[in-house]
Formats: structure tokens, C-alpha cells, sequence
């Protein structure tokens, strides 16, 4: 398995014989205004992608998205990807997607087969509250092959009792968290945070936990530094963490 991450949560996957591009959003820095309610007011995204990801992008065969919120997929993406490249989705978004053009959408429901690579889709809670409800839906992923680590892609969640069923009953070997913190000017954070992080680590002490989603949305507060200083005061062992760069490859067995 080599994981890629892009920006945010936008990634290049190659898992098995597949190369997966993880919730595109390709807009260039500032394209979007700032989500509002929000105490960093700065457009989207805050960053460009890094160099050379045009090529990395264009390498995809599959696209699999957790949800269309625009900073996991935008304007840019709509432009840049071909209309017929297959996107696995959770149902609900598939019409929209027609709607923007694309022809070869797969709403996976329970689970989905892709060339020896078993897709199960899984809940994720984005937010609390009243909060939750408005954001949603929202899906996360366990991705499971030959020769693979099980791969659990929780997306755009905090850490409740969803999340720690599904470490119980996948025991994943590697997790990718979406961080950052993310909060409005009222409410709890919708995307996980230095304890909930805390919380999946105790929950598989022996996964590796890839931290992305960080510094390139306003309102995603908690940096990398942040979660380098952090995470050690909460008890987590490190040497379990990774927190990629943008454009930084890792490689995973």
C-alpha cells in the first residue's frame, strides 16, 4: 500500500492493482470564499496543491469519495477529472454527480468489490448535535485485500461509538484520520481533534494512524506542530503517528 496525500483530505491511493484518487478538491489556493461562522476568515483552500500532482491525479483509475462537501470536492475537480474515470460513492451523492457530468458512478451501499479489493462502507459523524444533522451524510471506508493492510478511512468524523465499533470489528492495521479541529463559532468540533485522536489510538495501539485534513481549510484550527506537541501529553505513542506533508508519498506493508 502507498498512500499519497495531496491536500486535505485529497489523496492518491494504490492499494492491490488500484490506484484510487481519494476526494478530489483541485481548486486553486483562495478559489473559494471562507466557511463562514468560522474564527480564521481567509478563502479556500489556504494552500496551492503541491508540485507536480496534475500528474499524480491523472494516474488515478478509480475515484472514491466520502462526501461533497467542497473542500473534498470542488469546482477544480469537476474540470480537471474525465467524465467516464468510475467514482465509488456513498448512494446518496450518486445523483449529484450526474448532475455535474460524470458517467460511471457505483453508490456503494454495504460493500463493493473493486478487481480483489472489498469496499465496506461505514458511519461517520460529523459533528454533534444539530450540527451533525446538517453536515450529514457522511461515509468512512474499510478498504481489505491480499497482501494489504486493512486500510480504515474514517473521513470526516469525530471519535463516538461508530468509530470504535468498526476498530473492534476490522481491527485495521492503518487508520487515516480527517483532523484539524475543525469547529464553527458555536458547537463542538465536526472533524477529530488531539483526544479523539487519543481515543482511536488506545482503541488499536498497534494501527497506524495517518493524520491529514490539517492547514488548508479556515476553519481547520490544529496543526501539524500542533498534534507533534499534543499527542505525546495525551499518552499516544508516536512512532504509531504519521502526519504527512502535502505531496509526501508513504509506504505502508
Amino acid at each position: 500500500m502507498r498512500y499519497r496525500l495531496l491536500r486535505n483530505a485529497t489523496a492518491i491511493l494504490e492499494y492491490g492493482s488500484v490506484t484510487f484518487l481519494i476526494d478530489p478538491a483541485l481548486d486553486a489556493a483562495g478559489a473559494r470564499p471562507p466557511v463562514n461562522n468560522t474564527p480564521n476568515q481567509q478563502p479556500n483552500p489556504l494552500v496551492e496543491m503541491p508540485a507536480g500532482w496534475e500528474s499524480h491525479v491523472s494516474a488515478a483509475d478509480r475515484v472514491l469519495q466520502t462526501h461533497l462537501h467542497r473542500d473534498h470536492f470542488d469546482d477544480g475537480a469537476v474540470s480537471t477529472l474525465a467524465t467516464h474515470l468510475p467514482i465509488y460513492t456513498q448512494p446518496d451523492d450518486v445523483a449529484t454527480f450526474a448532475e455535474r457530468g460524470f458517467m460511471d458512478i457505483r453508490g456503494i451501499d454495504a460493500s463493493a468489490d473493486v478487481d480483489g479489493i472489498t469496499i465496506t462502507r461505514v458511519p461517520a459523524q460529523h459533528g454533534t448535535g444539530e450540527i451533525a444533522a446538517l453536515m450529514a451524510p457522511v461515509s468512512g471506508y474499510v478498504l481489505r485485500a491480499d497482501s494489504e493492510p486493512t486500510l480504515y478511512l474514517a473521513s470526516d468524523t469525530i471519535w463516538y461509538d461508530e468509530v470504535a465499533r468498526v476498530i473492534a470489528q476490522y481491527a485495521p492495521d492503518v487508520i487515516v484520520v480527517n483532523a484539524g479541529g475543525a469547529r464553527f463559532l458555536v458547537g463542538d468540533p465536526i472533524v477529530m481533534t488531539a483526544a479523539d485522536i487519543a481515543a482511536v489510538h488506545a482503541a488499536a495501539p498497534a494501527a497506524t494512524i495517518i493524520i491529514q485534513h490539517l492547514e488548508a481549510i479556515n476553519h481547520c484550527l490544529e496543526t501539524r506542530a500542533y498534534y507533534r506537541a499534543e499527542l505525546p501529553q495525551l499518552g499516544v505513542d508516536m512512532t504509531r503517528i504519521l502526519i504527512p506533508e502535502d505531496g509526501e508519498l508513504l509506504t505502508l506493508v
